[in-house]
């Protein structure tokens, strides 16, 4: 008696399981075709950029700070304009260092007397030897003697160039031609050797942007270090301005810093105008590799699950659902690296309801307003 039972629903459940079946086969049968709007992929010029944030640097930049003490006597500069490489731009008190130029140059004539008598003085013992009218004791004396003036006119021609030297550092001269900034000194002011800072100067044209990137995009660099082109980089100021003159990697730095997995990169820009300054902060673009004549599509077009990309493609009536890679958005586009080729009929509108094989018709989308 069970076991008819159990036949029983067993049967039962069956016939509900076909039943249904059937119902949905009939259902998908009845299903008309979903109305879609399509585009045809096609392949356009794509140029586009990835961004680093920059800090605009001099090339060369020196800190300008006296090596001599004194009080400063003289200024012969305008506060940020360019200077010529050698140009006069502070003045120390020289008297003191003229002085000691002048007592070092007296005390060098003076060792050179005492050399020339010493040198006559040997060759006069010298000449008495040879008669045999004077004790060698006497000329190995005059000897000694000649020896001890030669050094000391050494250390007095050493005293000299030590007291030229010192006067020279009484005038700080510009290291090379650049942009001298504000004195932080004035006239009057007493100055320690290697201690008070005078000024910076530091050159303007060609000028750096540094920007720190990550190991990963290192042998990029280095490849762009080697070749480029004017439209590798482009730069973009802090209020919006796109600077447009060509850059080129001028260094990459020695080695990657171990706390951050990071590199810092310099590039080059020119800066005839000025228009770039020290400190200033900006974008980096930098041509992307995957630029040039890729498929494109409108970007509404694509779906996204769970980290995947979709679109559906027209094939005839039937929607196929295509996993696709994706690139950088251009404006309305988007750059399809994998997935789609050009001409294909990507659908556009209406495929929100769309199922994988699902019957379409070319048409304005369901609910969509009618055209006036």
């Amino acid at each position: 008696m069970k076991n008819k039972y159990t036949y029983c629903i067993a049967a039962i459940a069956l016939l509900t399981i076909s039943s249904c079946g059937n119902k949905a086969k009939k259902q998908d049968a009845a299903l008309p075709p979903t109305p879609v709007n399509v585009i045809e992929a096609k392949k356009a010029d794509a140029l586009y950029y990835d961004r680093y944030q920059g800090t605009v640097v001099a090339l060369n930049s020196v800190e300008l700070r006296s090596q001599v003490s004194g009080f400063i006597t003289g200024i012969f500069f305008k506060e940020g304009d360019v200077v010529k490489k050698g140009a006069p731009l502070y003045e120390i008190d020289r008297r003191k260092y003229v002085a000691a130029y002048e007592q070092a140059k007296a005390n060098l004539l003076s060792a050179k007397a005492n050399l020339s008598k010493a040198q006559k003085d040997i060759d006069r013992y010298n000449m008495l030897l040879k008669n045999d009218a004077v004790a060698r004791q006497t000329v190995d004396q005059a000897t000694a003697s000649f020896e001890t003036s030669q050094s000391q006119v050494a250390v007095a021609q050493a005293g000299v160039q030590s007291a030229a030297t010192d006067l020279s550092y009484a005038t700080i001269r510009a290291p090379f031609t650049g942009r001298i900034g504000i004195s932080q000194v004035k006239l009057g002011a007493q100055v320690s050797p290697g201690t008070t800072l005078l000024n910076t100067i530091s050159t303007g044209n060609p000028i750096g942007v540094d920007v720190v990137v990550n190991e990963q995009d290192i042998n990029r660099f280095y490849k762009l270090q080697k070749a480029s082109t004017d439209t590798t980089f482009r730069l973009q100021t802090s209020d919006g301005t796109t600077f447009n003159k060509p850059g080129k990697v001028f260094a990459i730095d020695r080695g990657v810093s171990g706390q951050t997995g990071t590199i810092k990169v310099r590039i080059q820009f020119p800066n005839a105008q000025d228009e770039l300054k020290d400190g200033m902060s900006c974008v980096l673009q930098v041509l992307n590799d995957n630029s040039g004549n890729r498929v494109q599509i409108p970007y509404k077009a694509i779906t996204e699950q769970m980290g995947e990309f979709f679109v559906f493609v027209a094939q005839d009536t039937i929607a196929e659902q295509r996993k696709v890679t994706i690139g950088q958005r251009i404006q309305s586009n988007v750059i399809v690296m994998d997935g789609i080729k050009p001409g294909e009929k990507i659908i556009t509108e209406g495929f929100q309801r769309l199922r994988d094989k699902g019957k379409i018709t070319l048409g304005p989308p369901a609910g969509a307003a009618p055209a006036k």
